[in-house]
């Protein structure tokens, strides 16, 4: 369909949010067992709230005190930048209640007499790359992550000052011919000190917006769709103005709802779990379709059942007029690509503690590391789908 124009938003909340405070510590959790040994089996979900942090959980893996785990949080919590009265890294009450996993889930996913080891639940998982960045990530929700990013990155090397950890952003464009051609709006609503009044923050956030995103989206923007703390004031923020919970923000974790979302959260997930690591391939497969020039745009679906070790079903979507190489796409996936959860893991490296980075900001469209972080994010396999 051929001049056709349409709004689309997505949004993003910082590191210092609630929700990713949580999430942030369930990772550190995946990452600590991790470190110590690669084949541990971690399920942590992290509730916070006023100078509060609970943790429960499955773990199957090397002991860990308490106390190793809790300081542990507490640098997390420290690192995210929170030392206010309703909840800081040195007063909080922290508690958890992680416990070994049960033996019945481990037992279907266990590999055992010449069986390969099986998914660690049945679920659909979805990956998607497009052309509208250089990340190949839509672009409101690339645009609203590095909105947050940039402005975290500044207030932590104390060249943003009076902005507080709390934030959230969103983008709405314009889409002529499925392409984004123009920002239309924007919103943006941070904490901050009690010092600041709302003309002061607004001239704090302001430069983020130009450093965010490219002049030719915001030429025609009208200042009066610039919406910076349009509640008024942000002062009390983070778990003490909000309850948070790990794996409540899994559209700003993925795509910005530009492309589906089996449901499963990844933070605080072993990559055992298909949840995370089956998002990661598809992804990883569908930038290396794009990215090889096969299509402007392309999804992928993968399905799996608990204790089974290849997926049910794999459903690739390209861009309209591209869909005749369908068929090809498939056969190249299947005569190179491992697609079992050990499969997934040995590709792409995924027995490492490299999740505590993915927990704000996006699990897609980031920086592969020296590290070892972000491995879906290769585009080293495209030469097999140049068609």
């Amino acid at each position: 369909m051929q001049n056709n124009k349409y709004l689309f938003t997505s949004e993003s909340v910082s590191e210092g949010h609630p929700d990713k405070v949580c999430d942030r510590i369930s990772d550190m959790v995946v990452d600590s067992y991790l470190s110590k040994d690669p084949f541990s089996r971690v399920a942590c979900e992290t509730l916070t709230t006023t100078n509060k942090v609970v943790l429960a959980g499955e773990i199957r893996g090397p002991k860990i005190p308490k106390e190793e785990i809790i300081e542990k949080v507490r640098n997390c919590i420290k690192d995210i930048g929170y030392d206010q009265e309703g909840f800081s890294w040195k007063t909080a009450n922290i508690e958890t209640f992680l416990h070994e996993q049960s033996a019945d889930i481990a037992m279907g996913v266990d590999s055992k007499d010449n069986k390969d080891e099986g998914a660690g639940d049945q679920g659909i998982m979805f990956g998607y790359a497009c052309k509208e960045t250089e990340d190949l990530m839509p672009a409101p929700i690339h645009f609203s992550h590095k909105i947050l990013r940039l402005m975290a990155e500044d207030r932590k090397k104390k060249i943003l000052k009076g902005i507080e950890p709390d934030s959230k952003s969103q983008v709405t464009m314009l889409y002529q011919d499925n392409k984004p051609n123009k920002v239309t709006s924007i919103v943006i609503s941070t904490q901050h000190s009690k010092d600041l009044n709302q003309d002061k923050v607004k001239s704090l956030v302001m430069p983020y917006i130009k450093k965010s995103i490219p002049e030719k989206y915001l030429k025609d923007l009208d200042p009066k769709e610039i919406y910076i703390n349009p509640t008024g004031q942000f002062i009390i923020g983070g778990p003490d103005g909000d309850t948070g919970l790990t794996g409540r923000k899994i559209i700003v974790d993925t795509y910005g709802g530009a492309a589906p979302h089996g449901g499963g959260a990844f933070s605080g997930k072993d990559p055992t779990k298909v949840d995370r690591s089956a998002a990661y391939v598809a992804r990883y497969l569908a930038k290396n379709i794009v990215s090889a020039g096969v299509s402007e745009k392309c999804l992928i679906q993968l399905a799996y059942a608990i204790g089974v070790s290849k997926p049910l079903s794999i459903f690739i979507k390209l861009a309209e007029g591209d869909e005749d190489k369908v068929e090809n796409v498939k056969k190249i996936i299947d005569q190179n690509f491992n697609l079992s959860p050990r499969g997934i893991r040995e590709m792409l490296k995924l027995n490492n503690p490299i999740y505590e980075i993915t927990s704000a900001y996006g699990h897609f469209g980031r920086k592969p590391s020296n590290t070892g972080e972000f491995t879906w994010e290769k585009t080293d396999k495209e030469d097999l789908f140049k068609l």
